[in-house]
């Protein structure tokens, strides 16, 4: 089934923009928009852990109060809990909490927003390495290849550059691109985003890495969706 995150529209934005950027110069850009970075089922493991672990240290910070619900839910003919009995009901009232807690968090949007921005953060970064070992680094003749990604869940997105750009424009100089590109995301935009950060990132390539005589395009101009 064909992924589709963003408009054709879109498409034909980020395209002509890379295009035009590369225009001015030997670096290759290759753009890529994911859906989301990751599932983050570990956050939600942890979640429903903390969850039901106060679930259990209140059942025993108030024992009394608890032993009165149960007697009032079995009208006064439940019997007598042992502490046997009585830690294991603490023990299957945690696990439920825990399943409770876990089955609400399959609802990904409540899991997205429970999850801390810096882990968010590193999952993005993660990502945008994967996929830069896998389809740009040492791609081009002279590692001049730099990925965006952009992955849409999480409003955020990333840089990586080949070793040749990486060691002559610092990571921080493709700040005033990232804030371009999540400035339009939040609006609704992921096509133009890309492109003015594409636009951005072809200035500061042209001035490292001029335009040469020879200047196959060696890495795909189009916007690739995952």
């Amino acid at each position: 089934m064909k992924v589709s995150h963003v408009s054709e529209a879109d498409h034909d934005i980020v395209t002509a923009a890379v295009a035009a950027a590369e225009a001015q110069t030997s670096g290759e850009i290759v753009t890529v928009v994911a859906g989301k970075s990751n599932d983050y089922d570990d956050v939600a493991l942890v979640w429903a852990s903390i969850v039901a672990f106060l679930a259990m240290s209140i059942v025993a910070l108030f024992p009394e109060f608890y032993r009165g619900l149960y007697d009032r839910l079995t009208g006064g003919w439940g019997h007598e809990l042992t502490a046997n009995q009585w830690l294991g009901m603490v023990i299957a009232f945690g696990v439920l909490k825990w399943i409770g807690v876990w089955l609400i968090l399959l609802w990904r949007p409540l899991r997205m927003a429970l999850t801390p921005r810096s882990i968010k953060a590193e999952r993005v970064r993660a990502r945008a390495i994967d996929l830069f070992k896998v389809g740009t680094e040492g791609k081009t003749t002279g590692r001049t290849g730099v990925l965006l990604y952009l992955s849409l869940k999480e409003h955020r997105a990333d840089i990586v550059a080949d070793e040749a750009i990486a060691a002559k424009v610092a990571s921080g100089v493709w700040g005033d691109a990232m804030a371009a590109l999540i400035e339009r995301v939040r609006a609704g935009k992921p096509g133009e985003g890309m492109a003015e950060a594409v636009r951005q990132m072809g200035v500061v390539l042209a001035e490292h890495f001029p335009r040469g005589s020879e200047n196959p395009n060696e890495l795909p101009d189009r916007l690739i969706e995952l």
